[in-house]
C-alpha cells in the first residue's frame, strides 16, 4: 500500500486491522497527524470500523470482515483529509502537583541532569500544557509531551520495584502521572491527587490520547485535602 500525505507506511495487522504509521519531524508533529486521522475517520463513521487505537505515530484501524477488506480500508483512509480536520477536539485537565513530596522526589537527580534549581525544575513542569500522546503501560497511564529540551532527563538506570499512586515523572521529552502504586523507572516530581483511572467509571480512563494538560504547584496541605475528598 503506498503512502500519502502524512502517512509514510501502512502494514497488515492481523485478518482485521491495517496499521498506519505516520511522518513528523517531532513526536508532536507526528502524533498531531495520528490525531488528525483519527477525527477524520471517526467524522466519516464508516460502517465498517469497528476501533481506532492511537500509538506515538501510529493508528490501528481495526474493521468488520463481514464489511469491508483491507483495501476498502486503504481507499477510505485516502479518501478522508486530515489537513482539514479541526484539532484540539480533546479536552483539557488541569492536575495540581505537590511538587518536592519525600515520597516522590528525585529532584537531586534533576538537578545533576539539568542544571536547574527546583523553582526552574518547577516553572519548566508547569509552564505549559501537554498532548496526551497515548495510553498504555498501566491502566490510566498517559504520556504527555514535549518536555522543554531542559528538563530531558533519561530514565533511571534501574526501575523502582514500587512507586507511589499519584506520582507525577519525567523521563526523556515526556512526563506523566503514575495512576496506582507500581514498578517504575522515571524521575519524580512530586505528587497528584487527582483519581486518573477507575474501572467503575463509565469512561475508565481520564485522560485520553489528544487531550491536553497543564500542571500547576499545590501544598502539602492542599494535597491533602484533595486526597480526603476522595475518599
Amino acid at each position: 500500500m503506498e503512502a500519502f500525505g502524512t502517512v509514510r507506511e501502512i502494514q497488515p495487522a492481523g485478518i482485521d486491522g491495517l496499521i498506519v504509521y505516520f511522518n513528523g519531524t517531532t513526536l508532536t508533529q507526528a502524533n498531531q497527524a495520528v490525531q488528525n486521522m483519527k477525527s477524520a475517520i471517526r467524522e466519516d463513521n464508516p460502517v465498517w470500523l469497528k476501533a481506532l487505537i492511537p500509538g506515538y505515530d501510529t493508528l490501528l484501524v481495526l474493521f468488520d470482515l463481514n464489511l469491508a477488506d483491507s483495501h476498502t480500508v486503504y481507499q477510505e483512509l485516502r479518501s478522508v483529509n486530515p489537513a482539514q480536520q479541526a484539532t484540539g477536539n480533546g479536552q483539557h485537565h488541569r492536575l495540581g502537583v505537590w511538587y518536592g513530596a519525600p515520597q516522590a522526589c528525585d529532584f537531586d537527580i534533576i538537578r545533576r541532569h539539568s542544571g536547574l534549581s527546583d523553582e526552574q525544575i518547577i516553572a519548566g513542569h508547569t509552564g505549559q500544557p501537554f498532548t496526551v500522546f497515548t495510553v498504555g503501560f498501566a491502566p490510566g497511564f498517559a504520556y504527555m509531551g514535549e518536555l522543554p529540551e531542559s528538563l530531558h532527563c533519561p530514565r533511571l538506570d534501574s526501575p523502582r520495584k514500587r512507586v507511589p499512586t499519584g506520582a507525577v515523572a519525567i523521563a526523556d521529552a515526556q512526563t506523566a502521572v503514575y495512576p496506582a502504586a507500581s514498578p517504575g523507572g522515571w524521575n519524580l516530581l512530586g505528587l497528584c491527587a487527582e483519581p486518573l483511572f477507575n474501572p467503575h467509571w463509565e469512561q475508565p480512563v481520564k485522560l485520553q490520547a489528544g487531550d491536553t494538560v497543564e500542571f500547576y504547584a499545590i501544598t502539602e496541605a492542599q494535597y491533602q485535602e484533595r486526597l480526603h475528598e476522595q475518599r
